[in-house]
């Protein structure tokens, strides 16, 4: 089935369901401007030639050791404070509004999906607008950190290191977010899995949990899902919820 066949099929199961659940990773925000985690380590490695893989520097006991290492590719390569939401996030922010779309479970920690709108937003790997000193536990906002010019911030009222409200290699996700995906995903009519290669455990197990007939998946390559997947479009999926959402919402 060519792609424009698929997209108009995507759009018949959407106006057809009324319990849509959206479950999506990397690649939904890269024609944001966020690079997926891989080009990111990737474009990290060939500009500093760090000694230290991505994956423990982004571990809780490199950065509980080495928080100025952890910092200086936490801001450079993870940050994307200027990123706007693109076809994909505004398309489930319509569906929302219009009660069709339940829960946006995101393994992103950019808050693309807020900024487009979405209210009920399940981030199993946190977010980078939450930040917290880890001594006395004041908040800060992403543009705090930004605003802070030392490489760690540090809290002004305790001089506690503060950190990002993200899952780090090591930790465990957040079980109550775990349990409600879950339950989410269980109630779903339709399921959208959109940019993730669904290899990253617990998160990809959670796709398991769904009980109904109609699974769309969009990704740019394979994943160990796309036998359990009644639609597969490997197309860029901004362009692709894009012209779902002119099927859909410019009808007469």
């Amino acid at each position: 089935m060519e792609n424009r066949k698929k997209i108009e099929q995507l759009a018949t199961w959407i106006e057809a369901s009324d319990y849509i659940v959206f479950f999506g990773g990397a690649g939904t925000s890269t024609e944001s401007g966020i690079p997926d985690f891989r080009s990111a380590a990737g474009l990290y490695q060939s500009e500093h030639q760090s000694p230290y893989p991505p994956e423990v520097m982004l571990s809780h006991s490199f950065f509980m050791k080495h928080p100025e290492v952890f910092y200086d590719f936490y801001r450079s390569k993870m940050l994307h404070p200027h990123a706007q939401p693109n076809g994909c996030h505004r398309l489930l922010s319509r569906l929302a509004r219009e009660g069709k779309l339940k829960a946006v479970i995101t393994q992103n920690i950019d808050g693309l999906h807020q900024s487009a709108g979405c209210t009920d937003v399940l981030e199993l790997h946190g977010s980078v607008h939450r930040n917290y000193c880890m001594e006395c536990s004041r908040f800060f906002s992403l543009q705090d950190i930004l605003d802070i010019k030392e490489t760690v911030p540090r809290c002004p009222d305790c001089g506690g290191v503060i950190r990002p409200d993200v899952v780090l290699y090591e930790e465990e996700l957040d079980q109550k977010i775990l349990m409600r995906s879950i339950q989410e995903i269980s109630t779903a009519d339709l399921l959208i899995i959109g940019g993730t290669s669904l290899t990253v455990h617990p998160a990809a197990g959670l796709v398991s949990y769904f009980q109904g007939s109609k699974v769309a998946l969009l990704n740019a390559d394979p994943t160990p899902y796309d036998h359990r997947a009644g639609l597969l479009i490997a197309d860029r999926i901004g362009e692709v919820m894009t012209e779902v959402d002119k099927l859909i919402h410019t009808k007469l």
